[in-house]
């Protein structure tokens, strides 16, 4: 099937589409290694994290992927870091939810594609009420992809945090209805929160530029194999967790 135009008014054919993609895995995974060439993040574990992560891979179990959301640059440091980590062995299997506007140019988009990314409309771009029911389906294309052996990855704050690097932003449910539709199909996902610092900024809404993106912390929570059964509950879970895990990132900057 042909990537189809990633518009709004095309979203059914969008997630037709990303519902049956699947990545290079080489082709991933040599895109990682040269991003953790570009990029030296430092990457720490809570105690028990490494270990935690290495046997829910071990296993088979599905990660769904937190991670705190400061800069553009983000996706290319925390690519970066999970070639740096753990999650090495899961790089091709995971995918990775990004604005939609980020898939307009073909370029990028070629490269999105193979970095597992599938587009999200955002109801501040195009309206709360008009991406209500893409917003439905990119829900449930998660959950199918969770339920497939994929890992999910999410910066479940929606959009930058320009109000305090240190501070996890609030949550949407979201990322609880992924987790919560994944279980009603027979899935328990693992949920790994990631932090992320660039360090003191003065100024949070300057974004780090590329020299000072290089030195990111990561820092992994201890992996959490049972979530609450109501997407809410899910969703104040992973901010918790995510703060901790951005606590330890801050700290080990």
């Amino acid at each position: 099937m042909e990537p189809p135009e990633v518009r709004l008014e095309n979203s059914d054919t969008v997630y037709d589409f990303y519902l049956e993609h699947r990545q290079n895995r080489l082709k991933a995974w040599g895109a990682y290694a040269i991003l953790a060439r570009r990029y030296y993040p430092r990457v720490a574990y809570a105690e028990g994290a490494r270990a935690g992560l290495r046997a829910a891979i071990r296993q088979g179990r599905p990660l769904l992927i937190s991670i705190n959301h400061l800069s553009e640059n983000d996706p290319y440091t925390v690519a970066a870091a999970a070639w740096r980590s753990a999650l090495r062995p899961v790089i091709g299997r995971v995918r990775v939810l990004a604005k939609d506007e980020l898939f307009e140019e073909p370029e990028q988009r070629r490269k999105i594609d193979m970095m597992g990314g599938i587009p999200v409309f955002r109801g501040k771009d195009h309206g709360i009420r008009a991406v209500n029911a893409a917003g439905q389906r990119m829900m449930d294309i998660c959950a199918q992809r969770i339920a497939r052996g994929d890992g999910v990855a999410v910066f479940p704050e929606g959009t930058c945090n320009e109000v305090d690097p240190t501070q996890v932003q609030p949550v949407g449910s979201g990322i609880g209805h992924i987790a919560f539709r994944a279980m009603k199909l027979g899935v328990e996902p693992v949920l790994v929160s990631m932090g992320l610092s660039y360090g003191p900024r003065l100024d949070p809404t300057v974004q780090p530029n590329k020299e000072e993106a290089k030195s990111a912390s990561f820092y992994f929570g201890k992996p959490i194999t049972e979530l609450p059964t109501k997407p809410g509950d899910i969703a104040r879970l992973v901010r918790a967790d995510l703060q901790q895990a951005l606590d330890g990132a801050v700290a080990a900057y």
